[in-house]
């Protein structure tokens, strides 16, 4: 057994040596201990602060040390995929470097609060796990967040706080429960690739703020229970791929979506116009004004229409003396009986 350790070590030194990278006159290392079928992580025979990629993938680790972790702080890259990882150390939060975080293919449940020190974060991969749900606050501190794969788990929802990824690229919460997206999806103006396809009988709506996503490239909404796209998907300029398939569509019909994109984003727009020119016209304060007879004239007809004639023309500064102010009191105007006297 100690003779297996030795050689393990001496199997780190050796990897390490052969990526050493030099930066700013110190020497930082790549560390691969990835496919060593490894339980435990073996004591380093290198300082741990000169590691900037640390590979722990294809193992069995149920654990990593939080004495480790904290002291990894070079790491710009940490991949820890399909191990057997239950939990992640509250230490990560240490990593104020890094940039790649991959636990994908682990049994996670839920990501450390303190995952959100990680600043400098622009990637992070945690697909095929167990997560319920992402950290509340993790829109608003990771802030630099490129990409979020999160497909293949248990997400019910997405924080409100994803709304303010602003540098987001890609977001992929295929394959969970999702019920619902946040509505204020406007803000992700760098979003290129959405992607909330197989939440199955979970999402079947979608937020109208879908359609101003003003970067966005692809949209997959494939395989849910979706009947209504909203009718700003029309306003998509730089959409380029649209996939609606294994939904209960009815608008846009089947018809329509078997034509194409192109086709789909004309009858939303189409269908977004017509409701505008479709919504009642409000009616002016000057409609009331006519209806209850409050103009000079009593053979003003009282109806509803929009216009009106003043057979006695005035000036506006002759209506805004102090004299005729008083004249424009709620009172007054409104009352079916009153009118305009000189």
């Amino acid at each position: 057994m100690m003779h297996e350790r030795q050689q393990m070590s001496m199997d780190v030194k050796k990897r390490s040596e052969r990526n050493r990278i030099p930066i700013q006159e110190e020497r930082l290392e790549i560390v691969d201990l990835s496919g060593m079928s490894l339980d435990t992580l073996p004591n380093p025979s290198l300082n741990l602060g000169t590691i900037c990629k640390l590979d722990l993938s294809n193992n069995n680790l149920q654990s990593i040390p939080e004495s480790l972790t904290a002291r990894l702080l070079n790491l710009v890259a940490l991949d820890v995929h399909s191990n057997q990882l239950q939990s992640l150390p509250n230490s990560i939060g240490c990593l104020s470097k890094l940039k790649f975080l991959n636990v994908s293919g682990n049994l996670l449940q839920s990501l450390p609060k303190t995952i959100e020190n990680c600043r400098s974060l622009e990637e992070l991969n945690g697909n095929f796990n167990k997560l319920s749900r992402l950290p509340d606050s993790i829109g608003f501190e990771l802030v630099n967040l490129k990409k979020i794969s999160v497909n293949s788990n248990k997400l019910m929802f997405l924080p409100h706080s994803t709304s303010h990824l602003t540098n987001l690229r890609v977001l992929d919460a295929r394959l969970n429960c999702l019920s619902s997206l946040p509505e204020d999806l406007e803000n992700l103006i760098n979003l290129q690739v959405l992607n909330v396809s197989q939440n199955f009988q979970y999402l079947s709506t979608l937020p109208y703020s879908i359609g101003l996503l003003i970067s966005l490239i692809e949209l997959d909404v494939s395989y849910n229970k979706i009947t209504t796209l909203p009718d700003s998907i029309g306003c998509l300029k730089k959409l380029q791929k649209l996939c609606v398939e294994g939904n209960p569509l009815v608008s846009p019909p089947i018809e329509v979506v078997e034509q194409g994109l192109h086709s789909v984003k004309e009858y939303m727009s189409e269908k977004m116009n017509g409701a505008h020119k479709n919504l009642p016209k409000k009616k002016s304060w000057i409609g009331k004004l006519v209806k209850y007879g409050t103009f000079n004239g009593a053979n003003v007809p009282r109806d509803d229409r929009e216009g009106f004639i003043m057979p006695n023309y005035r000036s506006i500064d002759g209506l805004t003396s102090p004299r005729y102010m008083g004249m424009f009191s709620p009172r007054r105007l409104f009352s079916p009986k009153t009118y305009f006297t000189r």
